[in-house]
């Protein structure tokens, strides 16, 4: 159990971050999501949703791809296959400390 407790400390903390969590949630749900329809899944403000979705991007998760419909901005996000595994990785190390913890 030490090892395991242990292993917290080296949870991905780009991904751990309770709404860069959310975003990735979503987005590990589907292909692409458009800001809006994150905006509304996250429940988060447009700004904060920028802010987080920049981190994101920068660390190499989420790929931002933006054009206009019209003459209105349109912004696409999709989780990098970087992302997806880093998504997939932090589940799984979540979902062991769970498994642990839940016996005890």
């Amino acid at each position: 159990m030490r090892t395991e407790i242990q292993a917290i400390a080296q949870i991905d903390r780009m991904v751990h971050e309770p709404a860069r969590l959310a975003i990735m949630a979503v987005l590990s749900a589907c292909e692409s999501a458009d800001f809006k329809a994150l905006q509304h899944l996250t429940g988060l403000s447009k700004g904060n949703l920028s802010a987080q979705l920049s981190k994101l991007e920068s660390a190499g998760y989420v790929r931002i791809d933006k054009s206009f419909a019209g003459r209105y901005p349109h912004t696409e996000c999709a989780l990098s296959a970087v992302g997806r595994e880093a998504f997939r990785a932090y589940w799984r190390q979540y979902q062991a400390l769970s498994s642990l913890l839940a016996t005890d």
